[in-house]
């Protein structure tokens, strides 16, 4: 099996990480994409605004039209800070066949140095890249010296691309506390779920 892992705070999910998983989907011909929800990421201290209960509810709400969108709680079960790492050695541990690969944009290659245990990553899953249409080419110098010859080259090979997507998920809470216009940025049963939770109100 191929699988994609697909971690974030998905605070809320909107429209571009679903975007981004099904060109991964297609063009990496994956067999599953999990969406892997942060309990606590290392670079966001002050964690997410919306609780794990409500990111959880509404990324099942986001994947439920896709039967190879599954969504994991492998983090929130574990608890603590979410390290990657971690994430990836423990699914390598339960499907020792799968073939993992590890969703990324293009953007996240300048930081993966400042990762925990990068090159351990890149022995666990083959990071596969995802270029938004619009930006800059992926600059893959910030990750060769993690990988082997063969894995740079299958990453070159595999890159993805994708529409160009301008949401983020700090955009719509923003949009979402000062009364703005956002429930066309996220799924339609997320949108209701977010009004009906009465979420990032006071953000």
């Amino acid at each position: 099996m191929q699988l994609g892992i697909f971690g974030g705070s998905f605070d809320p999910v909107h429209w571009g990480h679903l975007v981004l998983a099904k060109s991964c989907l297609q063009q990496a011909v994956l067999d599953q994409v999990w969406f892997v929800p942060t309990a606590h990421q290392p670079f966001k201290p002050q964690g997410p605004q919306a609780s794990e209960c409500h990111r959880l509810a509404m990324l099942q709400l986001a994947c439920q039209s896709e039967s190879r969108f599954i969504v994991s709680e492998i983090e929130f079960s574990r608890g603590g800070v979410s390290y990657t790492v971690d994430t990836l050695a423990a699914i390598r541990e339960d499907l020792p066949a799968a073939r993992l690969f590890f969703l990324m944009g293009a953007d996240a290659l300048v930081d993966f140095p400042n990762w925990y245990q990068p090159a351990e990553i890149c022995r666990l899953a083959t990071p596969l890249v995802v270029h938004r249409a619009g930006s800059m080419q992926p600059d893959f110098q910030h990750i060769k010296k993690f990988m082997s010859r063969q894995q740079l080259a299958v990453m070159h090979q595999l890159q993805v691309e994708m529409p160009a997507t301008p949401i983020s998920s700090s955009q719509i809470r923003k949009l979402i506390s000062e009364d703005g216009d956002w429930r066309l940025l996220v799924p339609p049963a997320v949108a209701e779920y977010i009004e009906q939770q009465d979420l990032y109100r006071a953000c």
